[in-house]
């Protein structure tokens, strides 16, 4: 695959399509500086230094190598910038460019790469494309640089997956985790504790060898005490998907309570827009409206959705039950009632109809400012006695249009958030893929185990360490196959 993949040389628009400033088109390949040559009319790109950059012009229709020409009479030419533009005989100019040249292997795809600055119209782009590829390039597959990047080991699995991340980052929080992904966090982690269970391998295929004569190479208390070791680093990263997954998708929060609890003032509230449309007439929200607010880096995506009550109208009955659907997917629910218009059996009974383990409930009990502030009372005492010892909740007194309410709801969502992550570990787990290679990962160190504690032969320990192997490689890419890495890449963008 190496071999095939690499024979071409590619190119791409590596900047956002649509117009700007200024775009790049990026070439990469054994031929990348041939070609940019055969179409660029500026200095000798062939004896060009690595990472040196050039100014010329792009041209259609080139088939020799040409310096800018000197002044001969009425040949000379002025750009707007006040450089000598060069004749253009049997030659159509492109655009004015700046070509920078960067010669393998210190390149990201570890080929030659040349990158073309031109002005950033999308007309300009299409023309120089379509010249390259009149010279021998072709168009890049989506994520293709990233894609040789990896397969000339320049990065591995984890790392080429880190940059798509870092590329759809949309808070603080997801670009710090992708940055240190691109770094190698996992795969070091990961790296350390493979290495020493390949030794033990190493030893246990020696066994085979010697099958015939009994004899014990690897120790099997040490392997068993590895095999602890790989499984609670396993389990720690496992573990952190829950805060990485937060982090890069978002915390998704559903807005629940009877109609008219005020669930479309807060959401309005906490945007700081008119957002849902806030009225006296109970059932004004149909739908579920959805809006996203970063707070203190981390992205929440809220819900606010229909009032949660039996009703004759199909409209309003098919509102509940997509806010129905939007609890059961939801990570955070903040539920809102009011002592004038509930009951604690009400409140109790609804919780209890929704939570479960991995949900955390907020509760809010709203309008305090018609009683003069929140004192708890008999009320929040009898919610708290029935629903406090099975699942962790909070009760929250607010006022949905008070400022210091909406802060202190902030403050409650940005610990959820905290609380996820385990402070002992710098590497945190972002991707579902890696997320699912651990577990499996997880499930050949328990087989491993089993194995020895079993006293299976030493053939069948064997199979199931280099199954262990095989699990914990699929990380970095040092085990995987064609389809995973084109699916991986096929979520790229084209130009990365």
């Amino acid at each position: 695959m190496n071999g095939n993949l690499n024979q071409d040389t590619i190119c791409a628009l590596a900047t956002a399509n649509g117009m700007g400033a200024l775009g790049i088109i990026r070439l990469s390949g054994k031929d990348a500086v041939e070609i940019a040559q055969k179409c660029f009319k500026g200095s000798n790109l062939l004896t060009a230094k690595s990472h040196s950059v050039h100014y010329g012009f792009v041209v259609e229709n080139r088939t020799e190598i040409l310096d800018i020409r000197p002044e001969t009479g009425n040949e000379k030419q002025v750009s707007e910038s006040g450089n000598q533009q060069p004749t253009t005989d049997n030659q159509e100019l492109i655009d004015e460019v700046m070509v920078s040249v960067f010669l393998a292997p210190k390149t990201f795809t570890a080929e030659n790469v040349v990158e073309i600055s031109f002005h950033g119209s999308p007309h300009i782009a299409k023309k120089i494309l379509e010249v390259l590829v009149k010279n021998g390039a072709r168009l890049a597959k989506a994520g293709e640089f990233t894609m040789r990047a990896f397969m000339n080991g320049r990065i591995d699995l984890s790392q080429a997956e880190s940059i798509a991340d870092l590329i759809a980052s949309e808070n603080e929080a997801s670009r710090k985790l992708a940055l240190n992904q691109l770094k190698g966090g996992i795969t070091k982690e990961i790296s350390l504790l493979r290495t020493e269970l390949l030794n033990f391998v190493s030893f246990v295929e020696l066994e085979l060898d010697f099958a015939e004569e009994d004899v014990e190479f690897a120790d099997r208390t040490a392997l068993s005490n590895l095999l602890i070791k790989i499984e609670n680093k396993l389990n720690s990263l496992i573990e952190s998907f829950k805060y990485g997954n937060a982090v890069k998708n978002g915390v998704e929060v559903a807005i629940i309570g009877k109609p008219n609890a005020g669930k479309s003032t807060l959401l309005n509230a906490l945007l700081k827009e008119e957002r849902a449309i806030v009225s006296s007439i109970a059932g004004t929200t149909r739908d579920t409206i959805e809006e996203v607010l970063h707070i203190k880096g981390n992205a929440f995506r809220f819900i606010d959705t229909a009032g949660l009550r039996e009703t004759t109208d199909e409209i309003e009955k098919i509102g509940v039950q997509k806010a129905k659907e939007k609890i059961a997917s939801a990570k955070i629910l903040l539920y809102l009632y009011d002592e004038f218009d509930s009951t604690p059996r009400e409140v109790i009974s609804f919780i209890k109809e929704f939570q479960r383990k991995d949900l955390k409930i907020i509760l809010l009990h709203n309008k305090i400012d018609l009683k003069g502030g929140y004192f708890e009372n008999d009320f929040d005492t009898k919610i708290k006695t029935e629903l406090f010892p099975d699942v962790t909740n909070t009760i929250l007194g607010i006022s949905a249009k008070d400022p210091e309410s909406v802060e202190s709801i902030k403050t409650e969502l940005a610990s959820y958030i905290e609380d996820l992550r385990e402070s002992e570990s710098n590497v945190v787990v972002t991707n579902q893929r890696h997320y699912e290679a651990l577990k499996n990962s997880l499930l050949a160190i328990d087989a491993v185990k089993e194995a020895i504690s079993a006293k299976i032969s030493t053939e069948l320990l064997a199979y199931e360490l280099r199954n262990a192997l095989e699990n914990l490689g699929e990380i970095s890419g040092e085990f995987t196959n064609d389809e995973v890495l084109g699916n991986i890449f096929s979520k790229f963008c084209i130009g990365k």
